[in-house]
């Protein structure tokens, strides 16, 4: 028999999440874990920083010529991280130089 407090698990860890605006840094956390796997190793090892701002997904690089070919795959790999995301978390993606 239920009582009228209880919850399942998943909704109360969906709430904590959503209380304590721990989404993006998760987000985040499951772009790290996967950078190799979505772009490779080479551009996995020249990239030096990655986080998130507003949707916004910041990760820097540290060669010119890898920055300049991500920016020309930047829909594609909006997409493949969105994918793998399984939702719509990231709507920009910036490049920067470190």
């Amino acid at each position: 028999m239920r009582r009228k407090n209880e919850q399942p698990l998943k909704e109360v860890i969906e709430q904590f999440i959503e209380t304590f605006r721990l989404r993006p840094k998760l987000t985040e956390a499951s772009i790290r874990a996967t950078w190799e796997s979505i772009v490779g190793a080479l551009i996995a090892k020249h990239t030096t920083h990655i986080y998130i701002k507003k949707n916004i997904l910041f990760i820097h690089i540290n060669s010119p010529a890898m920055m300049q070919e991500l920016s020309y795959a930047k829909t594609k790999l909006l997409k493949t991280i969105n994918k793998k995301l399984n939702n719509s978390a990231i709507d920009e993606i910036i490049f920067r130089a470190s």
